[in-house]
């Protein structure tokens, strides 16, 4: 029958009208009328249907959809939709806008310096290698560490430990292969681990193919390096002196002029003047980019370039002889350090490794080494500027001076040096010892080993250990027969041997160093049973033990990571500082004694202290947990504490000129989410 009789039709109703269709249609229609039948409503007929029912055509559903109590609920649940998802997209947007940047690879973990020929000798020749490296990458993540820059190795004659580089692109063959390079990478990478490569622009080894094909005057490498016109029985151009002692300049007979060398002889500068060496040196960078590393240290920058006048530096004694200069101490390196172009070329090379930063995760870093003592202003300028980047940060070795006077005073002068000079917004780098500096733990002694790490892994920035800080490691003592160091030959005092000792793994044969044969390239310390890396691993009130725990709980803790830097308290002997964070309401207190004395330290007068206090962590176990009352605090010389607190009063607002902070950023506990403020 028609659609239109059918909503006639009384008799066609629903189970709650009475009946249903099936009931009251008794006969069939003809097929021929079936299919000339117009299923459509008469124009003027009036429908009479009261509720939808299942298996009504589309025309029915299109006359239900169009009634109010159906259509308004339905465009009331499109607006919501809208609406909530503009909501979300603008909540979205917000919250992106106000958070702060995510802390990159490189600041939430120590930097662990390796020293490749001392840290772990795989194929027993007694000289540290790359599959060392892989077989103990566990011990970087039982430290919580994830970035590791290893010393170089380039091919190398080895004059000076690696420095002296024949060729920038190939492994030498006493530390392995390429392959092994490309293994070591890929199982850092795959256990979330960073590797910061050596780069040493400043120099070659005079055995590299562009200082021969330069020495016999080919016309492209002719002036690679820094040549100029001498006496060859008097080659001293100017009075430059080299780093190592005695003239910077040496005569070569086969190209009848004198070369430049700031360090070893063997070790000729490089012309950056040079465009083509500065594209030669850019494409090494990209070679190992492409290789997949994560960063340079770029060694020796403020060498880099030296004025064309060529003029003697001034004598810091005007008295003395100028026969008898032969220190780099002798004179005030105007002409050879620090010269103008040389932040050009620092910012090329970071360019190159921002194109490789593209990729997410993939950030490559670069940390740039010069030592400019007290003209603090020439290391912050490796920073670079607001709007042009250079350095993640310079290395700052101020804190290596710590055992000239151990005091809270002086260790408070050091880290403010460093923090006053610093520009705003960047990142700082605290450091105690490296493969040029005697070892910490002679320098200071082994009492002053567990407060200087605690300082180290408490300050903001990010911190680097040189390898064996993490248990105490001390210098060895090195006869004549026994040097290495081409510094020590000439001068025994200034031999960096002795803190390039074997790493001390275990108490086994050569201290876990090298478990094949009885050869090391250094001697063992004789300490190497207590002090070793097994050992601690069994105390939980070693060295090891308080470093592991320190670096997990800066990874853990917002308020050590990226929170407010502020000086409570220096006297003689203790150091003390908070670090918070706005809206989180966890606070650390530091109290650190480098004095000679144990002393007790009245904070009372700080407000924002909370009167009872507890210690979280202490260098001597035995008062971990303990009580305290701020108005005093106990420590023995060489002890320090990390005090946890809970507390609604910030410090930073009251005290802005004793605090410091990266990035300002607050914590809204309600979400549990960082915003800037």
């Amino acid at each position: 029958m028609e659609l239109g009789e059918c909503t006639r039709n009384p008799g066609y109703q629903d189970v709650d009208g009475g009946g249903s269709a099936a009931d009251t249609v008794n006969h069939e229609e003809p097929e021929e009328r079936r299919d000339s039948t117009a299923l459509k409503l008469d124009a003027d007929a009036e429908y009479t249907q009261i509720k939808p029912y299942a298996g009504m055509p589309k025309e029915l559903v299109l006359l239900h959809s169009s009634k109010a109590r159906y259509r308004v609920p339905r465009e009331i649940m499109f607006w919501l939709i809208v609406a909530s998802t503009l909501a979300l997209v603008a909540l979205t947007v917000t919250v992106i806008a106000l958070s702060p940047r995510c802390l990159k690879w490189w600041q939430v973990s120590p930097v662990y310096q390796v020293y490749l020929r001392s840290f772990r000798d795989s194929d027993g020749d007694g000289v540290g290698d790359l599959k060392g490296i892989q077989e103990q990458l566990d011990h970087f993540q039982y430290l919580n560490i994830k970035s590791v820059w290893v010393s170089p190795f380039y091919r190398s004659p080895m004059r000076d430990s690696g420095y002296d580089v024949e060729d920038f692109r190939a492994i030498d063959p006493l530390f392995g292969t390429m392959q092994d390079f490309e293994e070591l990478l890929a199982q850092m990478h795959n256990k979330g681990l960073k590797l910061i490569m050596d780069f040493i622009p400043n120099h070659t080894s005079d055995r590299h193919r562009w200082f021969n094909l330069s020495r016999t005057g080919d016309p492209h490498y002719k002036d690679y390096y820094v040549w100029t016109d001498c006496n060859g029985s008097a080659p001293r151009p100017n009075n430059w002196v080299s780093v190592f002692g005695n003239s910077a300049w040496t005569y070569d007979e086969v190209r009848g002029q004198c070369y430049l060398h700031q360090f070893l002889k063997e070790q000729p500068d490089l012309n950056f003047r040079n465009p083509h060496v500065r594209k030669e040196m850019t494409d090494i960078i990209r070679f190992w980019l492409e290789k997949g590393v994560d960063g340079f240290r770029v060694g020796a920058v403020k060498r880099l370039m030296e004025a064309t006048h060529l003029r003697d530096e001034p004598q810091v004694d005007p008295n003395k002889a100028p026969a008898s200069v032969a220190s780099e101490w002798d004179l005030h390196h105007d002409y050879t350090t620090s010269q103008l172009g040389l932040h050009d070329l620092l910012r090329d090379w970071r360019a190159e490794m921002d194109a490789y930063s593209r990729e997410p995760g993939r950030y490559r870093f670069m940390v740039s080494e010069s030592y400019d003592y007290h003209e603090v202003d020439k290391t912050m300028m490796y920073y670079g500027t607001p709007l042009v980047k250079e350095s993640d940060f310079p290395f700052n070795f101020h804190l290596l001076d710590l055992p000239q006077n151990t005091s809270g005073l002086w260790v408070k002068h050091l880290v403010q040096l460093w923090m006053a000079n610093m520009p705003r917004g960047q990142w700082a780098n605290w450091l105690v010892g490296n493969h040029d500096k005697p070892r910490i733990a002679s320098s200071a002694g082994q009492t002053y080993i567990r407060v200087i790490n605690m300082l180290l892994l408490t300050l903001p920035g990010t911190p680097t250990t040189y390898y064996g800080e993490e248990i105490g490691m001390e210098n060895i003592n090195v006869t004549d027969s026994q040097t290495q160091d081409p510094a020590g030959k000439y001068n025994a005092s200034a031999s960096r041997d002795p803190q390039r000792s074997p790493m001390q793994w275990s108490g086994d044969m050569n201290a876990g160093f090298n478990n094949k044969t009885n050869i090391t390239w250094l001697p063992v310390h004789p300490n190497y049973t207590s002090i070793n890396v097994e050992v601690q691993r069994e105390d939980e009130g070693s060295v090891l033990a308080q470093y592991r725990f320190l670096s997990a709980l800066r990874q853990s803790e917002l308020a050590l990571q990226r929170g407010w830097f502020c000086y409570v308290h220096a006297d003689a002997s203790v150091f003390s500082y908070v670090r918070e964070l706005d809206g989180l309401n966890r606070a650390f207190l530091m109290v650190l004694n480098f004095g000679k004395e144990s002393a007790i330290t009245d904070l009372s007068s700080v407000r924002e202290l909370p009167d009872q206090l507890k210690v979280l962590k202490s260098t001597n176990q035995v008062n971990d947990g303990k009580a305290l009352q701020k108005s005093g605090i106990p420590t023995e010389a060489g002890e320090s504490l990390v005090i946890q607190y809970s507390t609604s009063t910030r410090f930073n607002p009251s005290h802005p000129e004793q605090c410091y902070v990266s990035e300002k950023a607050c914590y809204l506990s309600a979400i549990d989410i960082l915003y800037k403020c």
